[in-house]
């Protein structure tokens, strides 16, 4: 009897030391392949995005399901590559420049740029220049880090054109064959969930379809508003900077903060030389103040728009959900909480939709 339990026991530490080992062997695969995962990641959103379009072409124009794919996948590369296409001259140009630039030159005019600025503050008793001296920031003030940085951008051109390659690729099975996906996960799951979890994928896909066409939307707003104010001021290369600040608008909270301080610095850098109580803090102020008004009609308006109209979750669902991917799992947190908690509250309505807290949470989907 003692050696039939004791046998049972080191079966059963076996068993358990089996399983970790296969956790962590499995969590050593997925960390490899976290490249792998990510380009798939972008193709399903890539999908989602297109799959309206898809849809428009097949049922209203009667289009083969082959060619609208094709014809789909022509208008997203279309517009990725007008949007490149407005960066690309501009990092030639600044890359010649660069080439040729007086570094000398350069520091001093930074340095003309912030006594100016200490003078206009010293005016209200604040002593910039002395601040960053006993900071020792101007000593650290390195220019010629600038050349580097430009060849560690362009470094990164071969992988991510391989990134894209991928993701291309993976975009167009996924939009050819909308099953794809679903498919391979339902492998996993026994014959008698099959159903509510296809159910579960189809409202899925129509509401994350709706949230990323939102932010396109959104996206696009906020673009052509920062890109009339920035020519109304004469700022220099108006387009890249909106797009530039409308993209960092993704993520949720951190990113109009930091398009904020973007927005200021290139603001300030294109009128370097120029007066700065009569030139270069006038234009900042009247460019900020723009800023914020775009802000306020994308907080109020553009916003509770998408949330409502796409997810189907309460304004404080989502403020609630996006904090606590960012305490979690940083600024990819931030961004992935509103399409992974719709996906959740979907899938729970599906397998749970007795339970109390999950009918609270899914009245309205």
């Amino acid at each position: 009897m003692k050696n039939t339990n004791s046998k049972e026991i080191s079966n059963g530490i076996l068993r358990a030391l089996a399983i970790i080992i296969g956790i962590c062997l499995l969590l050593w695969f997925l960390y490899k392949i976290s490249s792998v995962l990510v380009y798939i990641a972008i193709a399903g959103v890539v999908s989602l995005i297109g799959r309206p379009i898809i849809r428009f072409l097949k049922n209203k124009l009667k289009f083969k399901n082959t060619f609208a794919v094709v014809l789909t996948m022509g208008t997203l590369l279309g517009i990725l590559f007008g949007l490149a296409s407005m960066f690309i001259p501009l990092v030639k140009s600044q890359g010649d420049n660069l080439a040729l630039l007086n570094y000398n030159e350069l520091e001093e005019n930074v340095n003309d740029l912030i006594r100016e600025a200490n003078a206009f503050l010293l005016s209200h008793n604040i002593d910039l220049l002395e601040t960053l001296q006993n900071s020792d920031f101007l000593s650290k003030l390195n220019v010629n880090a600038i050349p580097e940085l430009l060849n560690s951008v362009l470094g990164m051109v071969g992988s991510l054109s391989i990134g894209l390659f991928s993701v291309l690729f993976i975009s167009f099975f996924f939009l050819k064959d909308s099953k794809l996906l679903e498919d391979g996960l339902l492998i996993f799951v026994p014959n008698n969930s099959e159903g509510k979890l296809k159910r579960s994928f189809e409202k899925i896909k129509d509401l994350l379809s709706r949230y990323f066409i939102g932010l396109v939307f959104q996206i696009s707003i906020l673009f052509i508003i920062y890109t009339v104010i920035l020519l109304i001021f004469g700022i220099e290369n108006a387009l890249v900077i909106a797009f530039i600040c409308a993209l960092l608008n993704l993520i949720p909270y951190v990113g109009p903060l930091i398009g904020a301080c973007l927005m200021l610095l290139l603001t300030m850098s294109s009128n370097l030389g120029h007066d700065f109580q009569s030139v270069i803090l006038p234009k900042t102020i009247y460019v900020m103040i723009g800023y914020a008004i775009a802000q306020l009609i994308d907080n109020f308006v553009s916003q509770p728009l998408i949330f409502s109209n796409s997810v189907k979750s309460h304004p404080l669902e989502i403020f609630l959900v996006i904090i606590i991917g960012g305490l979690l799992f940083g600024v990819v947190g931030m961004i992935v909480a509103v399409p992974s908690y719709t996906a959740i509250k979907v899938i729970l309505k599906e397998f749970l939709s007795d339970n109390k807290i999950v009918k609270s949470l899914t009245k309205n989907i």
